[in-house]
């Protein structure tokens, strides 16, 4: 049986940190489904592409259209084996949706696969699941998380932390670490 997954989302959410994970889930046959509040399916949010050009922090432009396929009223959190939360400056505002943090906080306390990256820990944090966890996120949320109680870790971003069902990476250069490792927590495993 295929897995399911929940990717949530939000306006500017980062490009690439909701196009590849739901195109990548879904070419190993993940059945993935987009959310963002207060939108139906078949309606897109604005994403936003972040980049490092010299400046102190990234430059935001804007991206694409990111379609969603899943009515954010519909959602029952027990039909997904695994939650997706993608970053960007999305995860600053749907972390106030009592919605969004009762999702994120059934997949903690049902002990399933849970992938967060770059600012989309912002909403972990909110949702108070961080309490002794180790994690990684964008080094400006690295405070937030000692705040809500986790211990952050700076890594490289292309790269990934694990600890029990939660993986995390610092941003979108991380998304083959961060999505191997999610895979291994949903129990898929790939083979050439």
């Amino acid at each position: 049986m295929a897995k399911k997954v929940l990717l949530v989302v939000g306006d500017y959410v980062e490009d690439y940190e909701a196009m590849v994970p739901f195109q990548a889930m879904g070419s190993v046959g993940i059945e993935v489904d987009a959310i963002a509040p207060d939108r139906k399916s078949g309606e897109v949010v604005p994403t936003a592409v972040h980049d490092f050009t010299g400046d102190q922090t990234y430059k935001e432009l804007r991206g694409h259209n990111f379609a969603i396929n899943k009515n954010f009223d519909d959602v029952d959190p027990a039909e997904y084996d695994g939650l997706y939360i993608a970053g960007g400056r999305s995860a600053e505002y749907i972390r106030l949706n009592k919605r969004v943090l009762e999702i994120t906080k059934h997949f903690f306390d049902a002990d399933k696969p849970v992938a967060a990256i770059c600012h989309g820990i912002q909403v972990l944090t909110a949702a108070k699941v961080l309490t002794g966890r180790t994690l990684t996120a964008y080094v400006a949320v690295g405070p937030d998380i000692e705040l809500a109680g986790g211990t952050w870790k700076n890594i490289p971003a292309d790269q990934a932390v694990v600890d029990g069902n939660l993986v995390t990476s610092p941003a979108w250069p991380g998304h083959q670490a961060i999505l191997r490792e999610f895979y291994k927590l949903l129990g898929i495993v790939i083979s050439s």
